[in-house]
Order: structure tokens, then C-alpha cells, then sequence
């Protein structure tokens, strides 16, 4: 858990936004089953030559970041699940058009909501006693 004493909603925006990255820098995963240690197969001429642009990843990440996407999770239990689900959303950088018609609301209403979820967490980091409480 970290130490600070005070939290700013762009801090939590940005411990968010950086929590969304480390969680797309993790392997992906699935059966270990169905792996194969053979190179995809190609079956078009186009495929192979480049027709396609290449996919690249970053590396995985740093413990110390898993560690601090960890504590984003925890902060997101502390919400309502549809509060949840629009702060992790922008989190993932979404734009406000698709979150906003997925959910039917007017783009300063869902921003509203969101305000007011990010202001939740920086008040309850604020508050010492949530540390005890998670320890």
C-alpha cells in the first residue's frame, strides 16, 4: 500500500490510467493446453510479407507496478459497480461517446457521475483508517 498523505483526483486519474497500461503489459493468458510452441501458420502470401502491420508488446510489468494495479482494484470495490465500471472505463482511456450511449446519458451527466466516484476514492485514501482496514 503507499505511504502518501495526500491524495488529488488527478492523482487517482493517473494511478487509474497507469493501472489500465500494466494491466495490457500482462501475458495473456488461457489453457495451457491449446499452446504450441510452433510458429503461427500462414496461409496467405499476404500474411507473410508484410501486407499486415506487425504487432508488438511492451514488456512485461515491474512488480512494484502490479503491486500498485493491485491497490487500484481494491479502490474500485469501494464503489457502486456502475460507478466502477464508467471509472474504469475512462481509466482504459474510452471516449465519453461510447461510454455515454452505452449507458444512455448525456455526456455531463456521466462525467458527473464519474467526478463524483473519483472524488469518493481520493476522500477515502485521505482517510488513514482505510489502511488498518485493508491490512
Amino acid at each position: 500500500m503507499s505511504d502518501r498523505e495526500h491524495w488529488t483526483p488527478k492523482q487517482v486519474i493517473d494511478r487509474l490510467e497507469e493501472a489500465a497500461k500494466t494491466l495490457r503489459r500482462l501475458p495473456e493468458t488461457g489453457p495451457m493446453g491449446l499452446r504450441a510452441s510452433w510458429p503461427e501458420v500462414l496461409h496467405d502470401y499476404w500474411d507473410a510479407y508484410g501486407w499486415s502491420k506487425a504487432k508488438t508488446r511492451l514488456g512485461p510489468p515491474s512488480p512494484d507496478a502490479i503491486d500498485r494495479m493491485d491497490e487500484c482494484f481494491e479502490w474500485l470495490r469501494w464503489l457502486e459497480p456502475d460507478a466502477a465500471k464508467l471509472v474504469w472505463a475512462r481509466a482504459c482511456r474510452v471516449n465519453w461517446k461510447i461510454i455515454c450511449a452505452k449507458r444512455g446519458e448525456h455526456r455531463s451527466t456521466a462525467w458527473r457521475y464519474w467526478s463524483v466516484a473519483i472524488l469518493k476514492i481520493a476522500t477515502k485514501l485521505e482517510d488513514p483508517s482505510w489502511r488498518r482496514s485493508a491490512a
